[in-house]
């Protein structure tokens, strides 16, 4: 890696961070009785929050050693980050005010743009098929089970389009099914630009 390239993946890195814990100082606030264990306990039961934390982790990691990290976990890496991003804006988004909203805009917003551009301008893309967009739906597909088994156990739910409680199952199913479309038909896309989009310096 560059040093250009490693200093914005350290940046990448660095505001992932500092929107989780950001986020963790707001869940805490808002539930002042939770133990710390308890706090992570009930962020992590979001996609967005363990998607982000893959994020710092991959950048961190290539922040340290200067190694860039393989093609295949960096393109699905995008592509999970954008998705939070557009389900957000699309689904999901809220008003919110102060540290909320701070937070809340790195984890959505900021964090998913910055590192599309990074894997747009700096990520090796040569080789990358369409089995890999296929294999991208891996984290998806785990998440929503975890999500489901955690809900079940606990009664809550994390979003409404793996709540049974709200929609049934049928509806689970069928918005389940409308997400790993979305997924594979976005990674297929992004297989596509890979072969046309020349790697950044």
């Amino acid at each position: 890696m560059s040093a250009r390239t490693r200093l914005f993946a350290t940046l990448i890195a660095a505001l992932a961070l500092a929107a989780l814990a950001a986020q963790a100082v707001v869940t805490a606030r808002e539930n002042p009785a939770f133990t710390p264990p308890e706090v992570l306990w009930r962020l992590v039961r979001y996609f967005t929050i363990l998607t982000n934390a893959l994020v710092a982790g991959t950048f961190g990691w290539m922040a340290a050693r200067g190694r860039m990290a393989g093609r295949a976990w960096l393109g699905g890496l995008a592509l999970w980050i954008g998705i939070v991003a557009v389900v957000y804006h699309l689904l999901l988004a809220r008003e919110l005010s102060g540290l909320a909203a701070l937070a809340d805009a790195g984890l959505h917003t900021v964090v998913p743009l910055l590192v599309v551009g990074f894997w747009l301008a700096a990520a090796p893309k040569r080789g990358l098929a369409l089995r890999d967009a296929g294999l991208w739906l891996l984290w998806p597909l785990v998440y929503v089970g975890y999500a489901l088994l955690r809900g079940q156990g606990e009664g809550v739910y994390p979003y409404f389009f793996v709540d049974p409680g709200e929609i049934g199952w049928a509806g689970v199913a069928r918005w389940s099914g409308i997400l790993c479309l979305g997924f594979f038909t976005a990674g297929a896309a992004q297989v596509g630009l890979a072969r046309i989009w020349p790697r950044g310096r």
